[in-house]
């Protein structure tokens, strides 16, 4: 993939995302479509957010989707080899294709999500179990139309060992999409936070797909980290708009999606470990608080707020040094992965 064509499509997206962001701001003040802020969800001073317009991650979305499409046009005009198996060329174009629609349909899950907040004006959209239902169906029909256009490996590669899990694989991976997506809503927390770490993030994966020869997925993640750049023109603190459900479920089908491409699972964990870990502290603060409750008829604490990033928030970090701390985390542990990228057979 030349590069000029990559700079173009991460370019592209960010000034699309921008100049949304200049037009859809006023537009979801006008409507209302404020943030509620429960403080139980965050620390108190989060209360002087209220209001900020949300459903945001709609900037990146039109740009990203914009973006792909027309770096692909241009890859496929100036840039792809002449293929010997046009079926072939087909199928990889459909697998982008499928993970566009893949992440698209995850944020309108978010955006349905994130409309009901603001008609009740409360916290409560869709119930977790109505969540979970549209994520098992979103998921498995992207597997399939993965598999149907030609992505048959089912085998789980940890860099030192790998292993075929055949079927069983599909349901293993549909767990982990559900984790991780809901894992990079979590980090949401703060302003500037989930955009920045996924910057990161789409950038490192480019490199990766730049290392096995995936070029139509590279035009993806470029232009998945140009609009994320794009959004944080409004986002950083202070925000003046929220990506909101619609944006960080899109994302987090975004991460989910390039690293199950690579199919080099160990990668995936350590690329996306900011994510993990967020998620993680929650598992471990609310196991850890039941167990206490139930033993000494008190819960307890390991952390001051979860997810972590409201731990080190409530420690005296400004949320600038918790965006920056972990984004240089989630480069250290990104290149520890790109160290362990290998060549598909």
């Amino acid at each position: 993939m030349p590069f000029w064509i990559e700079l173009i499509t991460g370019l592209l997206s960010f000034v699309i995302a921008a100049i949304c962001g200049k037009m859809l701001i006023p537009f979801l003040h006008k409507l209302k479509f404020g943030q509620p802020i429960k403080v139980e969800f965050g620390p108190k001073w989060h209360e002087g957010k209220q209001g900020t317009p949300t459903m945001g991650g709609i900037m990146f979305i039109i740009s990203a989707v914009i973006s792909v499409a027309v770096g692909y046009v241009v890859y496929r005009m100036f840039a792809a080899p002449k293929p010997a198996d046009t079926a072939a060329m087909n199928d990889s174009a459909m697998r982008l294709l499928s993970c566009v629609l893949f992440c698209m349909l995850f944020g309108l899950m978010g955006f349905i999500d994130d409309f009901t907040k603001v008609v009740r004006k409360d916290n409560d959209g869709l119930t977790p179990w109505q969540k979970i239902a549209i994520q098992v169906i979103i998921s498995a029909g992207w597997l399939f139309a993965m598999r149907f256009f030609g992505d048959t490996n089912t085998t789980i590669d940890l860099a030192f060992i790998e292993f075929d899990l055949g079927w069983f694989y599909y349901p293993l991976i549909i767990v982990v999409i559900l984790y991780l997506t809901n894992a990079v809503n979590l980090t949401d927390g703060i302003d500037g936070l989930c955009g920045t770490v996924t910057m990161v993030n789409m950038l490192l994966y480019t490199v990766i797909f730049h290392m096995l020869s995936n070029n139509e997925m590279s035009v993806f993640t470029i232009a998945v980290a140009g609009g994320c750049l794009g959004f944080l023109v409004w986002n950083l603190h202070p925000a003046k708009c929220f990506m909101g459900d619609t944006g960080s479920m899109f994302l987090g089908a975004a991460v989910t999606c390039a690293g199950l491409v690579t199919r080099q699972h160990l990668v995936l964990v350590l690329l996306a470990l900011v994510y993990i870990i967020e998620a993680l502290s929650v598992v471990i603060q609310v196991t850890y608080f039941k167990y206490t409750k139930k033993k000494y008829g008190e819960g307890r604490r390991i952390f001051k707020m979860t997810p972590i990033h409201h731990h080190f928030e409530m420690s005296g970090f400004s949320e600038y040094k918790i965006v920056i701390t972990f984004s240089l985390f989630a480069v250290l542990a990104g290149v520890g992965g790109m160290l362990l990228v290998h060549p598909l057979v």
